[in-house]
């Protein structure tokens, strides 16, 4: 979600900056009836109701609107004592310039101001990087090293992956109080009772980083080029994998990271789509020609197997044909009829146990009309 930051609350509820609470509360009103849920029936009205109520929750408290303004305004320690008791309120790197602006004065304050920066501190494990690398027969056989280039997310260089430079932990969100969620009372206003949301300012987590770093916008992992020596092990085959470990995604916040996974492509061991549909449709007629063997059905079950059946070979020899494959082909080939087969078994064996009731109940009728 978007964060304080980058929300207009002001702009959103259609009032000024320096507007009292009786015009917040007025705007809100008026702008809560018009796209309440339970009134307001089109597409998009229930997220305006959402963030009209997030932004009526943030200004219509003193506090939670000092913030705001102070964050906006490109200080976020303005109104909140962050550091030590020693240290003046707004400013906790005082004779600097104030964060923003330090080391470069003025210009790097107004720089920043128009940047997009969030503050939560929502640490969280980096993802694995899936790279598909197509080898042929010879490498599949005798093995294959390869270098690769790829984007990954990487740990800040400026805040070593924190996402806060100056500040060595985080600190509990003062929007929420570390709840992770704000509550706006709409009962007074609307009769709609408490409605509870995602704190805009942590973004649910409760924590929030005091000084984002600017390289990474508080992340603590940018977007980088990395290169990585991938080794194809002798007698790989399509579908296998390598894997790297710790040069996947870099985690936010200082969390782990990610590896590598080079997943295997083998062309000539990989059905088309259309061979692969159709083995499964030639393993789906299989079930029902042994029912209908053991039961003496088959004719009445030709519907049945003959349509995937002869579906199936068609889409078989659309796929590539059948005669110029090695083995491997063919182990793929018999997965995918099998999974035919045990998606129509299920059918088949529900079927043999009606056509089995249904032939008790015509004996047992036609007994009982003798006594």
């Amino acid at each position: 979600m978007a964060s304080m930051n980058d929300k207009d609350y002001y702009a959103i509820l259609g009032v000024e900056h320096d507007a009292d609470d009786a015009a917040i509360r007025k705007a809100f009103q008026k702008l809560a009836r018009k796209y309440h849920p339970d009134i307001n029936k089109e597409p998009g009205a229930e997220e305006k109701f959402k963030e009209i109520s997030e932004a009526y929750a943030v200004l219509s408290d003193p506090d939670k609107r000092r913030r705001y303004d102070a964050m906006q305004s490109g200080n976020p320690f303005a109104g909140a004592s962050y550091g030590s008791p020693s240290q003046p309120q707004g400013d906790p790197f005082g004779g600097m310039g104030g964060f923003w602006g330090w080391p470069f004065g003025a210009a790097g304050a107004g720089r920043q101001a128009g940047s997009r920066r969030s503050r939560a501190y929502n640490p969280k494990a980096g993802g694995d990087v899936v790279y598909q690398l197509d080898i042929d027969d010879k490498q599949a056989k005798e093995g294959v090293r390869r270098g690769i280039t790829y984007q990954r997310y990487v740990a800040c260089d400026v805040c070593h992956g924190a996402g806060s430079v100056h500040a060595d932990h985080a600190r509990t969100c003062p929007t929420c109080g570390g709840s992770g969620h704000i509550s706006v009372d709409l009962a007074s206003l609307l009769g709609l009772g408490v409605m509870n949301m995602v704190c805009p300012e942590c973004e649910g987590s409760g924590r929030v980083v005091v000084d984002p770093c600017e390289a990474c916008g508080g992340t603590g992992r940018v977007l980088s080029a990395s290169e990585v020596v991938v080794d194809i092990p002798a007698g790989s085959h399509d579908g296998d994998t390598v894997r790297v470990p710790g040069m996947g995604n870099a985690g936010t916040n200082g969390s782990s990271t990610g590896d590598f996974v080079c997943r295997v492509g083998v062309p000539s061991e990989r059905l088309q789509p259309q061979a692969a549909q159709g083995f499964q449709m030639i393993g789906f007629a299989m079930p029902f020609i042994v029912l209908g063997v053991l039961l003496d059905v088959l004719a009445q079950l030709t519907v049945i197997i003959a349509i995937p059946l002869l579906v199936g070979i068609v889409l078989v020899g659309r796929g590539g044909g059948v005669l110029h494959h090695a083995g491997t082909w063919w182990r793929n080939a018999w997965r995918y009829f099998v999974n035919g087969f045990m998606n129509a078994a299920t059918i088949a064996v529900f079927m043999a146990l009606m056509v089995s009731c249904m032939s008790g109940f015509g004996t047992a009728g036609y007994r009982g009309g003798f006594y």
